[in-house]
């Protein structure tokens, strides 16, 4: 194991690769990306917030995402098949239910939303933005809420691939290199790692 890991390397990214998810270029592509996806979740999450409907809302006492979890977790006679595929994730919103959790869980998802959709607009942790955003969108998959989820899944997916670009016209171009990452060339890592290049000998 020691011989192993004393020999481990560093296999290199496909150019095609370093071009798409590390090369400042696309950075224009991306911005574009988190424009469509950003507004997606500010507009929904915004939606939440605004809404103070008696049945409908979710900030108050999270009656909205209490019927909803209600529809989906109730098992139609055949030959219908329930909205949740999974038994398991049926007994998690079920545990839900049981548990009163709407009044909390209404406004992580409310507020959620709209911070991935601020964090994505801005460019601010977009790699994070995008991971939330995305796990968001599984669990309303995992629910049997399909619309805009999958193409917004995916484009999350790319924005965290991208993560180092994806930002680079935003807040992330300040925020990252302030916490020591990423955006240093492949020069200024080779003189860092071995130090400022040898000086010639005074004459």
């Amino acid at each position: 194991m020691a011989r192993l890991i004393t020999h481990s390397k560093v296999i290199a990214d496909p150019p095609i690769a370093r071009f798409l998810f590390s090369d400042t270029r696309m950075a224009p592509l991306w911005l574009a990306v988190r424009m469509y996806v950003g507004y997606a979740w500010l507009e929904a999450g915004w939606h939440k917030i605004q809404d103070v409907g008696a049945a409908s809302n979710y900030i108050y006492d999270g009656a909205g995402i209490l019927a909803f979890w209600k529809r989906i977790a109730a098992i139609p006679a055949a030959p219908a098949k329930p909205a949740i595929t999974y038994d398991w994730y049926r007994g998690f919103i079920q545990l839900l239910i049981d548990n009163h959790a709407e009044a909390v869980m209404g406004k992580v998802i409310a507020f959620g939303e709209t911070a991935v959709g601020l964090g994505l607009i801005v460019g601010a942790f977009v790699g994070v933005a995008a991971v939330a955003g995305a796990f968001m969108n599984l669990n309303f998959m995992l629910a049997g809420s399909a619309s805009t989820n999958p193409v917004l899944l995916l484009l999350g997916i790319l924005l965290v691939l991208a993560w180092k670009t994806a930002g680079y016209i935003g807040l992330d171009n300040i925020l990252l290199p302030l916490l020591g990452t990423p955006w240093r060339t492949t020069d200024e890592r080779t003189a860092r790692r071995n130090g400022p290049a040898p000086q010639p000998a005074a004459v």
